[in-house]
C-alpha cells in the first residue's frame, strides 16, 4: 500500500508544525518561569550531549558498520577503532576545536584529516 502525494505532503506539515510548537513552547516558557539553580546548571550541558549523541555514533564505525553490530571480539574491535580513520580526525577535530574555539577550523580540520587520511 502507498500513499498519495498529498497524505505525504501532509504528514510533513503536520511533523513540522508539531516540531515547530513544541521548540517554541520552550523558547515561550523558558523567559517566563524560574527555573532552580540546578536545572539552568544542568542544561548548560545539553548542547555538548547532544552534540557527543551525534558525532560518536558515527566515530564508533569499523568498514562503515557499527562496531556493536561488527562481530569482532572486544579486543579487535577496538584495535580496529584505534587505527581507523575516523576516531584519528576525530581526535584532531578535537584539538582544532579546543585550540581555536572556532567551528569552521574545526570542520576544515576534521574533514581534512578524515580526507587525507582516507587517501592514504
Amino acid at each position: 500500500m502507498t500513499a498519495s502525494n498529498t497524505t505525504i505532503w501532509l504528514a510533513i506539515l503536520i511533523g513540522g508544525v508539531g516540531t515547530y510548537a513544541i521548540r517554541g513552547s520552550f523558547i515561550a516558557l523558558y523567559g517566563r518561569l524560574e527555573l532552580p539553580a540546578g536545572v539552568e546548571n544542568a542544561l548548560r550541558f545539553v548542547p555538548a550531549a547532544v552534540l557527543a549523541a551525534l558525532v560518536v555514533p558515527e566515530l564508533a564505525q569499523v568498514d562503515g558498520t557499527p562496531v556493536a553490530q561488527a562481530g569482532l571480539p572486544p579486543r579487535e574491535a577496538v584495535v580496529e577503532l584505534i587505527t581507523g580513520d575516523r576516531v584519528l580526525a576525530g581526535l584532531l577535530a578535537a584539538v582544532a576545536a579546543y585550540v581555536t574555539e572556532d567551528v569552521l577550523a574545526t570542520i576544515v580540520v576534521g574533514m581534512g584529516a578524515l580526507l587525507a587520511l582516507g587517501a592514504l
